[in-house]
């Protein structure tokens, strides 16, 4: 079972900074076990372009389309038996304890 993994920052983080496990072996430990399948860190909101269509028209937006304080800094595409794996290996990232964690299961067309 497929699912994304947004990586959220957070506006009131865990005060322990020290209990965050370390991301490059989070990375290197998904990888291995073949539950990370992609995964990347994305700019700043400041660099969104937001797209939108009304009336035919083409309307361009730079920056991110909400305002928020919270904000999407990277990904996963993670690959489990099912949403309890996902959530262990949500719950071990680095950013489950600086930030949050969204999973969202894929949902296929098919």
């Amino acid at each position: 079972m497929q699912f994304m993994m947004f990586v959220c920052t957070d506006t009131e983080p865990d005060t322990d900074p020290g209990a965050a496990p370390d991301i490059e072996r989070w990375v290197a430990d998904r990888d291995a076990a073949g539950q990370r399948l992609l995964g990347e860190r994305l700019a700043p909101p400041s660099a969104a372009t937001t797209v939108r269509v009304r009336g035919g028209e083409l309307l361009l937006t730079d920056g991110p389309f909400a305002e928020t304080k919270e904000v999407i800094v990277g990904f996963d595409i993670l690959e489990c038996a099912d949403l309890d794996e996902a959530v262990e290996v949500a719950r071990a990232h680095p950013m489950a304890y600086a930030g949050r964690i969204e999973l969202r299961p894929f949902d296929p067309l098919d």
